[in-house]
């Protein structure tokens, strides 16, 4: 074989057994719709319904939609869908194709086509990873944030408009599927958002409430009783492909994969089990169904994700580019153990033992063969942190439950509690407020945020540090955050030692 050569349905068969598709892509029909066509569900959903497909023997395919990039369409459908996937394990890399992605489709160009699949009874589920900026969720009320510009305009344009949100090409097509009476679905977020089911259905309501539609009314008595939107926790550390990645592919595979993703050897999934139509039997691959994904959701997303934010933020301010570069500093691991002890009193009951999951992190975090870019990371941050860090923050100054005074010089285990001297979410606030000086035109490699400018325009020579985190706070929405002095003063006190590249716990 030669590397001149692209994957396709016609170049699998010369591939080893062992490198080609767990099923039969022709065997599969639509049956899941997907918006966002990323790095992240190729490497994550899309495993496990390949999977789940291939031992129950259902022909469970995804039609893949992607809401801006029309080249990664095409790239997919030159592809036939197919692409590989890299597991980067320590120990050596492990790679394979995945083929349960059976269709691809551009959200603008493909309209109708979307609609079409949307409204067809065969299509059951419907996922998402769009990002937290993908829902236009307003900072004041968690609602549909009608003022933004993109949801106006999708608002005036009508339902045969062209409609360029993800909400409200969705809203839209449920719309039309209630309307003719058709079959129940389940709309699954799969986006890092704490009650990530309970936020879609209020953003597609809110759409559908906010229309012209003369049936609004009914459209959401019906979307109530036949369309279900489960929780749920997505875990795998998937990094932005690069070059060397897709060499890595073409290596394993003797021939050319333009759309190569790679990921750790983890993954987790776990759902609400509030489906009210057939889905896929996930579980046949490990996925875990659950009568509440709360405890997993807040730990996932105040454990894993706040870390990985915190050492984004730290990272990138030390100088650094990867989070396995952060994990070899002597901050690194203290930062990941100590965010994990300082934030673990305001989890529920039921979910993962902080302790351990602490423990899983650190090796996750230090796999060597991972490259996972603090940029990509720390990018939209003004997103993240106020679903990562700012709940947990609330929570903690509200009970006055500051961490004690002692920075862990040994890993936890149940029988010490890990503390700091400053409490590591004020610490990554602060590393985070460092970043936003340069937000307003960012240089290359720095991180993007939907709100650079506003940052950014925090920042005179005439403002105190402590008035710019105030001023920072603000633009998240988290005025009640930016009213607490203590708070203000203690992360504008870890500035001086950011700016100069020093991480001090």
């Amino acid at each position: 074989m030669s590397t001149d050569d692209l994957l396709s349905r016609g170049t699998l068969s010369r591939l080893a057994p062992a490198l080609r598709t767990a099923v039969d892509p022709a065997e599969l029909r639509t049956r899941v719709v997907h918006f966002g066509l990323g790095a992240f569900h190729r490497a994550h959903q899309a495993v496990y319904t390949e999977q789940a497909a291939a031992r129950s023997g259902e022909p469970w395919g995804i039609t893949a939609v992607a809401p801006r990039s029309a080249g990664t369409v095409r790239a997919l459908r030159d592809q036939d869908c197919l692409y590989s996937l890299t597991e980067r394990r320590p120990d050596g890399h492990l790679t394979r194709v995945v083929g349960s992605v059976v269709g691809a489709l551009a959200m603008g160009p493909d309209a109708e086509a979307v609609d079409a699949l949307l409204a067809d009874p065969e299509v059951t589920v419907v996922t998402l990873t769009v990002t937290e900026k993908g829902y236009h969720r307003s900072a004041s009320t968690g609602g549909l944030d009608l003022m933004a510009g993109p949801v106006a305009a999708d608002l005036a344009a009508g339902p045969d408009g062209p409609l360029t949100t993800v909400v409200g090409r969705l809203a839209a097509g449920l719309a039309a599927r209630m309307r003719a009476g058709g079959a129940p679905l389940a709309v699954v977020s799969c986006d890092n958002m704490a009650g990530n089911g309970a936020a879609l259905a209020r953003v597609v309501h809110d759409f559908v409430r906010a229309s012209d539609w003369p049936d609004r009314s009914e459209i959401l008595d019906r979307l109530a009783g036949a369309v279900a939107f489960p929780a749920t926790v997505v875990d795998r550390i998937v990094p932005a492909t690069g070059e060397a990645d897709r060499v890595t592919a073409a290596a394993a595979l003797g021939i050319r994969d333009a759309l190569a993703v790679t990921g750790e050897p983890y993954r987790q999934w776990v759902l609400e089990d509030s489906f009210t139509a057939p889905r896929p039997p996930w579980e046949l691959d490990g996925a875990l169904f659950v009568p509440d994904v709360a405890p997993y959701q807040l730990t996932k997303l105040r454990l894993l994700n706040g870390s990985h934010s915190a050492l984004a933020h730290l990272g990138l301010a030390a100088g650094l580019t990867t989070i396995a570069e952060t994990m070899a500093t002597d901050w690194g691991e203290r930062v990941v153990r100590a965010l994990c002890a300082e934030v673990a009193p305001t989890l529920p009951a039921g979910g993962p033992d902080p302790v351990a999951y602490a423990d899983d992190l650190v090796v996750r975090f230090r796999n060597p063969a991972m490259r996972h870019l603090l940029r990509q990371i720390g990018s939209d941050g003004s997103l993240k942190i106020t679903e990562r860090w700012l709940p947990a923050l609330r929570e903690l100054r509200v009970h006055g439950a500051k961490t004690p005074p002692a920075t862990p010089a040994a890993p936890m285990t149940t029988a010490t509690s890990v503390t700091t001297a400053t409490p590591v979410l004020e610490l990554a606030l602060a590393g985070w407020v460092h970043g936003t000086r340069r937000a307003g035109a960012p240089a290359a490699g720095a991180p993007s945020d939907p709100v650079a400018e506003a940052l950014a325009a925090c920042w005179t020579p005439a403002t105190s540090p402590v008035e710019t985190v105030r001023a920072l706070l603000r633009v998240l929405g988290a005025a009640d955050l930016a009213d607490d002095h203590a708070l203000t003063a203690a992360v504008a006190d870890r500035l001086p030692a950011l700016a100069a590249g020093r991480v001090e716990l």
